[in-house]
């Protein structure tokens, strides 16, 4: 996503505004990182196993009883998910053959997998998840052993599976003998609910998964893990380190000392609120001044609206006229894999300057009556 001048209204970014993150925190943990051994020496290849232990810990701490938990030798610590998403597809799917991707999707996953020279099968998902019956009819006739789904505030549309639809679909990919692979991208980003990750209610090795602390600690220090288990943990891992080799042990150290700090937990809890007022105050601007639009789903977590538009609506020139305005907007097609749906906008509610989210969807709705006429 491209840079926006400070006198524009940014509703474009996937990252949250500089005040939405824990600055104090990152700036100490890096002093911190400098003066150790983290600055000089080469980190294992899996990661530092304080970091592994932490990450395996937090999925432990969501384990139900009856369900082994995994062991911080099952995760594999990245330079961000992006990257570990390019290696969990070449890992697990063979150029050439299918991946089945839920429909609308993470534009980054479809870009992973096209570098993958991997073939995307989209799968249409709902505000409640994609149907169980619609993924095992994907299953049978691609004949894919792999699913990509964001079960928790799923980026762009903000849906979050319940429960049963969690189970449903998990013991579809177990049926089928494949794995799903779950993108926890915004687990530090619960508004109104908890994230609840699938790979918790999994020991039998179908689920690997993914989790970032790219947004919610700092985007300068880019750093996440995947949790597999079995052969296919050693497959990810042979395909990451053929990729970037390690990943810095400056800012794994850095990562690692802002999560166990006290003060993390203090501003998980306070983001939280902040998230929602803003969240809401976009939610109601755009009723006021978008009345056109339709928001199918206000998120129970994760930093985008996913809005549709009138039908016939051309997003990529809507977009044109609203930056001429001095409004960024993200048109949706890129977030589907394959012919998008309808015309639809994504629109990021932690941007900077909340203040200005009127102004920006009166200027929408402006530019949406002037494309209509």
């Amino acid at each position: 996503m491209r840079s926006a001048p400070n006198d524009v209204i940014a509703f474009h970014s996937g990252y949250p505004d500089r005040e939405l993150l824990p600055e104090r925190l990152v700036r100490a943990a890096l002093t911190r990182a400098s003066r150790g051994d983290a600055a000089l020496f080469r980190p294992p290849a899996a990661g530092l196993p304080e970091l592994q232990s932490w990450f395996a810990q937090e999925l432990r701490s969501s384990t139900p009883l009856g369900i082994n938990p995994p062991t911080p030798s099952d995760v594999i610590v990245l330079p961000g998910t992006q990257s570990g998403l390019s290696s969990v597809f070449r890992a697990l799917v063979s150029g050439g053959q299918p991946l089945l991707m839920e429909s609308p999707s993470y534009w980054g996953a479809i870009l992973a997998a096209a570098q993958a020279g991997v073939r995307v099968v989209p799968v249409p998902s709902s505000p409640e998840g994609p149907d169980p019956e619609e993924l095992q009819r994907a299953f049978r006739e691609s004949g894919a052993r792999v699913f990509y789904a964001q079960p928790n505030y799923a980026n762009p549309s903000g849906a979050q599976w319940s429960a049963r639809r969690a189970e449903e679909v998990l013991e579809v990919v177990r049926r089928n003998g494949a794995f799903l692979v779950e993108d926890d991208w915004a687990h530090d980003f619960g508004i109104t609910s908890d994230p609840e990750p699938l790979a918790s209610r999994d020991d039998s090795g179908h689920v690997v998964y993914l989790r970032s602390l790219t947004k919610s600690v700092s985007p300068a220090i880019r750093v996440g893990a995947v949790v597999a288990r079995g052969p296919a943990r050693e497959r990810i891992l042979a395909a990451q380190g053929a990729e970037s080799m390690y990943v810095s042990g400056l800012l794994q150290a850095a990562a690692l000392d802002v999560v166990t700090q006290p003060g993390w937990q203090t501003h998980l809890r306070g983001l939280r609120h902040q998230l929602q007022a803003r969240r809401d105050l976009l939610a109601t601007s755009l009723r006021e001044h978008v009345p056109q639009a339709h928001l199918g789903l206000l998120p129970k977590g994760g930093l985008n609206l996913w809005v549709r538009l009138p039908d016939g609506t051309d997003v990529d020139q809507l977009a044109r006229s609203c930056e001429a305005a001095g409004v960024l907007i993200a048109p949706g097609n890129e977030w589907f894999p394959a012919e998008p749906a309808g015309p639809f906008i994504r629109l990021n509610y932690a941007g900077p300057n909340p203040g200005a989210f009127r102004e920006g969807t009166r200027l929408i709705g402006q530019a949406l009556e002037q494309a209509g006429s």
